[in-house]
């Protein structure tokens, strides 16, 4: 075909850069990766409610992200979001898909039944969808809050931007131990007073 030629080293002097910004290429893809997700739903459970209410204009949960238009084919797609119940019929076609995203991708686990299989525990629902393919961010709730779903994007959102490819979990945004022991200092406050 061809050789390879001798590499050329081009140097900018300060005075020529003038105005110039420059970042490492990482970064930049990072930051566009961020703000252009491509989500492909994969709604098979109740959560499809939420998934709805989350894209309603009341939250407007996809559009502040850049994910405003769902891609329902597996190629224009780089988030995969697995919404309710994953059964062992359904787990070929989501690994199936899953295979056929363009890298890099990500996967979010919208609800309970997508993260751990819920309140189902029997021989024909899977455990968590991370028993078929990795999962980048799991967002429990039955179904979850629309506010726990943006948190997990956030969540998602700060992992592309670094290139971690560790999964993360959503918090609440209060701990319940606070609150419970709020309610007992309370309750023991009533108590003295009587």
């Amino acid at each position: 075909m061809g050789e390879l030629n001798e590499t050329r080293q081009v140097t900018l002097d300060a005075s020529e850069s003038s105005g110039f910004a420059t970042t490492r290429l990482d970064a930049l893809l990072g930051w566009a990766r961020k703000w252009s997700l491509f989500k492909y739903p994969f709604v098979t459970a109740c959560c499809g409610m939420e998934f709805m209410s989350l894209t309603s204009p009341r939250f407007d949960g996809s559009a502040r992200f850049g994910a405003e238009a769902p891609r329902f084919s597996p190629r224009q797609s780089d988030l995969l979001w697995v919404v309710g119940t994953i059964s062992q019929r359904q787990a070929p076609v989501l690994k199936r898909i899953y295979e056929q995203m363009m890298e890099p991708k990500w996967t979010l686990a919208f609800g309970t039944c997508a993260s751990c299989g819920g309140f189902y525990d029997n021989y024909t629902t899977i455990p968590g969808i991370d028993k078929i393919i990795p999962c980048d961010v799991y967002v429990p709730g039955c179904p979850p809050r629309p506010e726990a779903v943006i948190d997990g994007l956030m969540l998602l959102q700060d992992k592309i931007a670094r290139g971690d490819k560790t999964p993360g979990i959503v918090k609440p945004r209060e701990d319940p131990a606070t609150l419970v022991k709020d309610l007992v200092k309370l309750r023991r406050g009533k108590e003295s007073d009587r």
